[in-house]
């Protein structure tokens, strides 16, 4: 054993020299000889190894060549108990050398014998496969613990990438092995670096409720650090051709992104989905990490993103976006039973802000998707857009299920004041969430446009109900207009003006612009019911009442008129003199004047008609004649003058469909020279 010792020891120091190459020079230039060791023991020659590259570890260190000479191989290789001793001791080169040599004596044993290979040439072939696994195991685990005990593994390494290199040199031969050592390097190296990650420490959420963003920061470290390592210590043990620093950035990336799937099955809070999309996308890239100035330059021509597998990224962004919407849902019930705890079981009055009635869950909802959408921007664009597309989808059906619920807490409160009051205030919160809303238009402009129209509904909605009930309000007093009772008391047109005086009091708590769309519609209303009244035939002026009765309508047309263009800034212009006009007809004290004033009338109404200057006739007491003719016969004359109704501003029809209570007296229509024979005269 001694003199496989002293052997063992010779050989040792030939081929140190030979796989170090650039080794120590005398000053004359010559290489310096190792001094030959004396035996001992197996753990003795190692420690002597070790001592022995300490020595020489600066001059190595320096560089490490691409170029080697290999020692010269035994003649005869040691036994295989004995090489498995040197792998086992990771006395590598000695043991690779000796593998070689049982490789070339089984591959010339092997060419002698041809097909006919004996039982012992098996036997050797099965020795040498097991060598070469216990040789390649070894590599592995000290490549793989490179990166956590580089002092200990630096000079092993050199000796590996030796090996690693005179194996791919020999791939191509007939006696090359056919797995790639540099694969299985390459792979040692991943593996070495998943147990790196692995060994991160990592909280329980219930533990920590930033468990993940704690993770993620401990994991950046630790990657950090760890390339450091390698550029600063391990890649000198390695070749130029290994890449080094290159393989182990790869890794980390491969390794990381399947990390982070792993991660991901734990993942329920927004907040935890909100760290590993910026930790990946924003992060790992950045100067913390993979941009990190230590890193630099060898990160310059290196990729810093993480390798993901397939479609992941975009399927965590659509996770991100399913919790945003199941958040925004949430908060939108929650804001329904707020208002409902707060509000609506108390019959709590509507709150003011700044002259107007409102509420402000519109801000809250507005923060709400504010805060989602501005984190999601600092991630990126792309997201950025989900979200805000998910938070309009999602606030699409508020509108919907807020009027359910209002309906059904608060269809008891019609018509007390109180009700109209919460119209108001709804009217205004959703008006102005349709505004905070529309800023996003740009971005994501079918969902804005879709989430418009149902707050739209909504909006038009209240605002029907408000108008249904003022209309209800006010039909009993309007329609008493234009009797002899009218024209005896004031007491339904007072009760008309005190409601329609509420009614302004309360448009002047309606925001613009849908104060102006109620008041124009219900100044409309009004005006045509009003002036409607005198169609119906329900009174006919005598003695002289008419002109009572057209002072009255210009008086009373006059102070609503005042209510609805001053007061409330109703839009209908238009229907400034339909008072005046009328009342110029009606008040003629000479029966031959009225054709005289049909035209302000005709003009400014086209579509006043024959049937309604046979009611109005009819209401002033003239009910035929040869006078009511000629004044027909006049109308007839403007109204062909005028031309055509069909260029008559729609939106400005007073008359057209104003219900006409038609006459049944058969003699009323009759042309005057039929009736000429009925007078005392004749």
């Amino acid at each position: 054993m001694s003199g496989f010792g002293d052997s063992l020891m010779k050989r040792g120091a030939s081929i140190r020299r030979s796989l170090k190459f650039g080794g120590k020079k005398d000053k004359s230039g010559r290489q310096e000889l190792l001094v030959p060791v004396s035996e001992g023991s197996a753990e003795e020659r190692k420690e002597e190894k070790e001592m022995d590259e300490e020595e020489e570890e600066e001059a190595v260190w320096e560089e490490m060549d691409e170029s080697y000479t290999l020692p010269e191989i035994p003649n005869t290789p040691l036994s295989v108990m004995q090489i498995n001793k040197l792998v086992e001791m990771e006395v590598l080169e000695e043991a690779h050398l000796n593998l070689l040599a049982l490789r070339q004596e089984f591959q010339q044993e092997l060419e002698q014998c041809g097909e006919d290979s004996s039982i012992e040439l098996s036997k050797k072939e099965k020795d040498l496969n097991l060598l070469y696994g216990d040789l390649r195991k070894k590599v592995n685990t000290i490549v793989r613990d490179s990166n956590s005990l580089p002092s200990r593994n630096k000079m092993l390494l050199v000796f590996v990438a030796r090996i690693i290199q005179e194996e791919e040199r020999r791939a191509g031969t007939p006696s090359g092995l056919q797995d790639s050592w540099m694969e299985a390097w390459r792979e040692a190296v991943g593996e070495g670096v998943q147990v790196k990650v692995e060994n991160v420490h990592l909280e329980r959420m219930e533990q920590n409720a930033s468990w993940l963003a704690a993770h993620l920061g401990l994991l950046g470290k630790t990657i950090v650090e760890d390339l450091e390592s390698v550029k600063r210590e391990l890649r000198r043990s390695y070749p130029p051709s290994f890449k080094v620093f290159s393989t182990y950035v790869r890794s980390y990336h491969r390794v990381v992104g399947q990390h982070l799937k792993k991660l991901e099955l734990q993942v329920t809070e927004l907040k935890d989905f909100y760290s590993l999309l910026d930790w990946i996308i924003n992060r790992y890239k950045s100067e913390r990490i993979m941009g990190s100035l230590s890193l630099q330059p060898d990160m310059k021509d290196e990729s810093a993103d993480l390798q993901l597998e397939g479609d992941h990224l975009n399927t965590l962004k659509d996770k991100y976006c399913c919790r945003v919407k199941e958040e925004i849902k949430s908060a939108l019930k929650r804001i329904i039973d707020l208002e409902n705890e707060e509000v609506w079981t108390d019959s709590k009055t509507a709150e003011k802000d700044d002259g107007f009635l409102d509420c402000q869950f519109h801000m809250d909802i507005w923060t709400i998707v504010k805060g989602k959408v501005s984190n999601s921007s600092r991630i990126d664009a792309q997201l950025e857009q989900k979200v805000i597309t998910s938070c309009l989808q999602e606030l699409k059906e508020f509108p919907k299920s807020f009027e359910a619920e209002f309906k059904r807490h608060c269809s008891a409160l019609r018509p007390q004041p109180l009700w109209t009051e919460y119209h108001i205030t709804y009217i205004n919160c959703f008006t102005a969430l349709q505004q905070h809303m529309e800023g996003y238009r740009d971005a994501c402009p079918a969902e804005v446009e879709a989430f418009s129209k149902e707050t739209k509904g909504l909006i038009f909605r209240l605002m029907d109900l408000l108008e249904d009930q003022f209309k209800e309000e006010v039909k009993p007093y309007l329609r008493r207009m234009m009797t002899r009772k009218w024209l005896t008391t004031d007491e339904d047109f007072k009760q008309l003006y005190s409601r329609t005086d509420l009614l302004s009091q309360h448009c002047a708590l309606l925001r613009p612009p849908h104060v102006q769309e109620l008041a124009s519609r219900l100044h409309f209303h009004v005006t045509r019911e009003y002036v409607g009244q005198l169609m119906k035939n329900n009174y006919s002026c005598k003695n002289r009442k008419h002109e009572k009765a057209a002072s009255k309508i210009r008086e009373q047309c006059g102070e609503l008129r005042d209510l609805f263009l001053q007061d409330m800034k109703s839009t209908h212009e238009w229907l400034y003199a339909v008072g005046d006009d009328l009342s110029d007809v009606i008040q003629q004290k000479n029966k031959t004047d009225i054709k005289n004033h049909l035209q302000p009338l005709v003009e400014h109404y086209p579509d006043f008609s024959r049937k309604h200057l046979v009611a109005i006739l009819n209401f002033r007491g003239l009910l035929r004649g040869r006078e009511h003719q000629l004044i027909l016969q006049r109308l007839t004359e403007l109204k062909k003058k005028q031309g055509s109704s069909d260029g008559v501003d729609k939106s400005q029809v007073l008359f057209h469909d104003m219900q006409v209570t038609v006459n049944t007296d058969c003699l009323s229509n009759l042309p005057f020279s039929c009736l000429s024979f009925l007078l005392p005269d004749n």
